[in-house]
């Protein structure tokens, strides 16, 4: 069962931390092999309940996403600072 079921009762409170989107992650990793296998073998029916939980999945990242732009934005912004200039021109 996708980790992204939480009761209503506990919804909104669970912390979200780094290992918790990592896992998220790694299960949408497993979903795309599996739809990837079963779609090879030709059973597209049994590839809808793992499309539907993959896109819970995605719909759920993104909504965490949206909710904490300056965590994203802080992490882009300093891979992009460190990394040298592409086009050989500083500043122009």
């Amino acid at each position: 069962m996708s980790i992204v079921f939480v009761p209503k009762k506990l919804r909104g409170k669970a912390k979200i931390d780094q290992e918790t989107i990592q896992r998220l992650l790694d299960e949408n990793d497993q979903l795309i092999r599996c739809i990837a296998e079963y779609m090879q073998k030709g059973r597209a029916v049994e590839c809808v309940q793992y499309q539907q939980i993959l896109h819970r999945n995605i719909v759920y990242l993104a909504t965490i996403a949206d909710a904490s732009p300056d965590i994203v934005a802080s992490s882009s912004t300093s891979s992009e600072t460190s990394a040298p200039p592409s086009n050989g021109h500083e500043g122009t």
